[in-house]
This record gives C-alpha cells, sequence and structure tokens, in this order.
C-alpha cells in the first residue's frame, strides 16, 4: 500500500487486488521506461517486495504469478545454478530424489551469500558515485528526492543518477521537522514541505571518498 501511494506522487496507479498486482507492476515497469523517476520508482519497489531467498520449499514466484518454479539460469552464474543443473542430471540419469535437508542447508548459505555480494556492490556502486562527483562540485544540478529522513534529504541527480544528502541542519531557511506518516519534512514556521518525489534543484557541496558521501545544499 505505502508503495502504491508512493507511485501516485509520480502520477502512476497501481492495482493492489491480488490478482491484478503482479500485472500491474509488470505494466509499470514498462511505463517507466527511459523516465526521469525510473531509478527511483524501480529502487523503492524493490525495497517494500520481501526478499527472495534460495529454497527447497515450492513457493512459486510472485512477480511472475507461478505457483511453481525453480531457479535456474544459464550460462552458469551462482551456485545455485549449479545446483539445479546437477540435479536435473540426476534425475535424468534416474536417480531418486536426494534428501532436502541437506540441499536446504546449502540454500540458507547461498542466500546468505549472495546478501552479501549485493552489499558489496552497493557500495562499490557508491564509492564510484563518489569518486565521480569530485569534479562536480560547485556545480548546480537538477535532481528527485528519493529519501527523507529525520536528519536529511537524499537527492539522486536526474544527469548522474547519483545519490547525495542535503543534510537538514543546513537547511537555514526555516526550522524542519520530520514527519513519518507524509514521509517529508516540513518547516515549523512556513510550513515549506519536501516529499520523496519532488524535484529540487541543488548545489552539489562536497564529496568524501573515505566515507562514501555526497552533500549537497538546496537551492
Amino acid at each position: 500500500m505505502a508503495f502504491s501511494l508512493f507511485a501516485k506522487r509520480f502520477g502512476y496507479d497501481i492495482d493492489m487486488k491480488e490478482n491484478k498486482l503482479a500485472g500491474s507492476l509488470n505494466e509499470l515497469s514498462g511505463k517507466l521506461e527511459g523516465k526521469p523517476e525510473q531509478n527511483i520508482l524501480e529502487q523503492q519497489a524493490i525495497r517494500t517486495m520481501a526478499k527472495a531467498k534460495y529454497t527447497t520449499e515450492p513457493e512459486g514466484h510472485y512477480g511472475l504469478g507461478f505457483s511453481h518454479y525453480t531457479h535456474f539460469t544459464s550460462p552458469i552464474r551462482r551456485y545455485p545454478d549449479m545446483m539445479s543443473h546437477r540435479l536435473l542430471q540426476h534425475y535424468l540419469d534416474g536417480k531418486q530424489s536426494p534428501e532436502a535437508a541437506e540441499y536446504e542447508d546449502k540454500c540458507v548459505h547461498s542466500s546468505q551469500m549472495e546478501k552479501r555480494a549485493a552489499d558489496a556492490e552497493r557500495a562499490s556502486v557508491k564509492y564510484k558515485q563518489v569518486e565521480f562527483m569530485e569534479k562536480y562540485v560547485g556545480q548546480a544540478m537538477d535532481g528527485v528526492i528519493s529519501g527523507v529522513t529525520e536528519w536529511g534529504i537524499f537527492v539522486e541527480l536526474e544527469e548522474t543518477r547519483c545519490e547525495g544528502m542535503i543534510r537538514i541542519s543546513s537547511m537555514e531557511d526555516d526550522y524542519y521537522v520530520y514527519d513519518d506518516e507524509e514521509m517529508a519534512i516540513i518547516g515549523e514556521k512556513y510550513k515549506g514541505t519536501y516529499r520523496i518525489g519532488d524535484r529540487v534543484r541543488v548545489l552539489v557541496l562536497n564529496t568524501n571518498i573515505e566515507k562514501r558521501t555526497i552533500d549537497f545544499e538546496m537551492l
């Protein structure tokens, strides 16, 4: 529901009916292609979904709408792919099903390692973003608010897709307070409001490669 409201701020409607939701999300993906808000909405959708995991339990595939599904990728990229390929050969050779517990342990391990790999990937991407943005310090750029917290506003630049933060403490035109229900910061005196999805213009204030941070200033 939260993501549906979030998408509506960009002018997109999502059908929340159980039998329509998967198709509605796929349709949204097509509409977003090439739009400035594509990355923000796709990332927000991923964050709101339950994280995928490897398991021997027949849980189907929500996005595809399949009640039965097995992970299988070619060419081989991950150990779970190799497990699927070996099991297929095992069955083609006419052998009986192996113990599920042994494979469930491997599934749990693979899920944990994939999370570590994803975390490392995000950290490396952020590092290169900060490195890239060093040459833009002092320049004004357009962006979209991608996140709001009690200590700052995250902004994704439209031109480079790099994300940085405007610290609330640096916004001196009013005293801003974070509103969790509105997912926004609101000025106490002048009631100026900044929400996820708002387009803003910022100054690239500085970068810190060691902390992997990019600081912006609201213009």
